[in-house]
């Protein structure tokens, strides 16, 4: 952890000065809890009555706002905020421990420059492992898999055979890459096991939260890609295809063979059909039912999912409806009665 000044903390992320520049900042926190010594940020209009509460040192904001308060003032608060997390906190440190005579190597596997390798990792036959990688005790490393630079897999993360894993890939503990698909051939009432083929590649800058589950394709391969971010207890399909920078809150499920454009945000526990296309940018709420291709730049909600802005208004009169067929039943039968129908 660093000490810094307002002043040099504005350079690092090229924001304005709203107050003292030489203001010390120890640490960042969030703005309920900040203290004196503290730099939290706000992104949203709502919390502009904080600024006038918090006890922070400084607010990093894209709102300009009268306040006794020191502000950073620039247009992607959250950003600068990251970056400022990581100037004075910076991210997890592993132990440089190389490679431990207690993790199990096969003879022809091939293990890059610095990597460290801890206590009963078990890397299998032909697995080629790229320079400076992290791999934790009880990891697998299946036959035949790749697995690119810089990358970390934490305790009990598994990845199978033949996989492709690029560079800068984080598998949290217990992600799973490669398992077979979920593929059976029912016959006469018996669930008969399809080969799955297909490879489980994931593409560089990938993150894999913990218990996730990428299966490997029965014939096409599954792909997630580049930098996109997989939540904990996130289950993909096989044969699914994921586009670049999407973000998968946990508990999402896709099933097999959809494909997802780039830049998608799932938010938790939303369902995906198979064999649909979901476009670029879109967003999809909390616990949707996705069951139809969707448009480029749409958002989506519910079950059946349908269009945000038809939602809003459909889904509130759910509650009324019985109301409202007590009410058409009535009319129903007084027009009837008028028709000379009764």
């Amino acid at each position: 952890m660093q000490t810094k000044t307002l002043k040099e903390l504005a350079e690092y992320v090229g924001a304005t000065i709203q107050g003292d520049p030489n203001a010390v900042i120890t640490s960042v926190a969030a703005i309920e809890i900040a203290k004196q010594g503290q730099i939290t940020f706000i992104s949203n209009k709502k919390y502009i009555p904080q600024l006038h509460t918090t006890k922070a040192s400084a607010v990093i904001t894209n709102i300009k706002e009268p306040c006794s308060t020191n502000l950073l003032i620039i247009d992607d608060p959250y950003y600068a905020f990251m970056q400022i997390v990581v100037l004075m906190h910076g991210h997890r440190k592993h132990k440089n421990c190389g490679i431990s005579p207690k993790a199990s190597i096969d003879k022809t596997a091939r293990i890059g420059k610095n990597c460290n390798i801890y206590d009963h990792a078990f890397i299998s036959e032909n697995v080629t492992i790229g320079d400076n990688c992290t791999i934790y005790p009880g990891a697998f490393v299946g036959p035949g898999t790749t697995v690119g630079n810089d990358c970390i897999l934490y305790a009990n993360a598994v990845v199978y055979d033949d996989c492709i894993v690029g560079d800068r890939v984080i598998i949290q503990a217990g992600g799973v890459v490669g398992q077979d698909g979920f593929g059976f051939a029912t016959h006469k009432g018996v669930h008969h096991k399809i080969p799955q083929i297909g490879k489980a590649i994931i593409e560089d800058d990938v993150e894999i939260g913990s218990c996730a589950v990428i299966e490997r394709g029965t014939i096409s391969d599954t792909v997630i890609g580049k930098g996109t971010k997989v939540g904990d207890m996130v289950a993909i399909g096989h044969g699914t295809v994921v586009g670049p920078y999407c973000l998968l809150v946990p508990q999402v499920g896709i099933s097999g063979s959809a494909t997802l454009g780039h830049h998608c945000v799932i938010a938790g526990q939303a369902g995906i059909v198979g064999h649909i296309k979901i476009g670029n940018l879109v967003t999809i709420g909390a616990q949707a039912g996705v069951i139809n291709n969707v448009p480029d730049g749409s958002t989506i909600v519910g079950a059946p999912a349908i269009d945000a802005g038809q939602a809003k208004r459909a889904y509130p009169l759910i509650s009324t409806l019985p109301e409202m067929r007590k009410a058409l039943k009535s009319i129903e039968k007084r027009l009837n009665k008028l028709e000379g129908n009764e």
